[in-house]
């Protein structure tokens, strides 16, 4: 391989590639995150319903 890098886009170093970080900063963002992890769980429950 070349080590030309020129056409393989940005490179990033191992601790900047690790993981994401959830940046909940105000109370209408936490609300709805958490609105959507409450929905998640609420309509695997239906589905699991609907299917028996």
């Amino acid at each position: 391989m070349s080590k030309d890098r020129k056409g393989e886009g940005p490179v990033f170093s191992g601790q900047d590639a690790r993981q994401g970080e959830i940046i909940l900063r105000t109370r209408a963002r936490r609300i709805i995150f958490i609105a959507g992890l409450v929905g998640i769980v609420v309509l695997a429950l239906v589905l699991s319903l609907a299917i028996r």
